[in-house]
């Protein structure tokens, strides 16, 4: 499902609405006092916290900021389980659903949410017209290296073309989106800090 701001992300939706709401519980906020500082309608956030409904990309960037948490924690299968090597093929792949964003966009967790990491660190698998929604604002700063593909990269009013072995760097706090430019499908290497995904 979608609510209308842009690419959804279907995961479990039981367990991203228990989350949300044990998050919303924990902060002592009512249905309607996050909704009203999220500025979303406060049925839709009933609906994602009973698994009806799957909250956009830009909208679960406005609830996990106003609850003081971030994206990671909601989608982790693990809670707060600490490892240092995790294997090719076992890390957790989130979806980006391709509603109006082409083909879409995973997000490959290289290193597993946990509130002890100060980085956040993904490898973006863009397919073919695939398209991150936004563009988005966030505190932090951001870094990444093209593995494969080309990619436009859009961060306040510039706009760079990226290939294999480019890299670049930003503060969070400027408009990004990205999208896949090329034939076939387009990887990035991203980290950033703070965890926001």
């Amino acid at each position: 499902m979608n609510d209308g701001d842009g690419t959804t992300l279907p995961t479990n939706a039981a367990r991203l609405g228990t989350r949300l709401r044990l998050a919303r519980q924990t902060r002592g906020l009512t249905l309607k006092a996050l909704a009203d500082e999220a500025h979303c309608s406060e049925s839709l956030l009933s609906k994602i916290e009973n698994g009806k409904a799957s909250p956009s990309l830009p909208m679960l960037h406005k609830l996990v900021k106003v609850l003081g948490t971030n994206i990671g924690w909601m989608f982790e299968e693990a809670d707060g389980e600490e490892g240092i090597v995790f294997r090719a093929g076992t890390r957790p792949l989130i979806s980006l659903d391709p509603l109006r964003r082409g083909e879409g966009i995973s997000l490959e967790r290289i290193i597993p949410y946990s509130p002890g990491h100060l980085l956040q660190c993904n490898i973006h698998h863009v397919e073919e017209d695939g398209e991150s929604a936004g563009p988005i604002e966030h505190v932090g700063e951001e870094v990444g290296y093209v593995i494969a593909g080309e990619i436009e990269l859009i961060v306040g009013d510039e706009v760079f073309r990226l290939n294999p072995g480019d890299a670049f760097v930003f503060k969070s706090e400027l408009p990004h989106h990205y999208r896949n430019v090329g034939t076939g499908r387009a990887s990035i290497f991203w980290v950033n800090t703070p965890p926001t995904f």
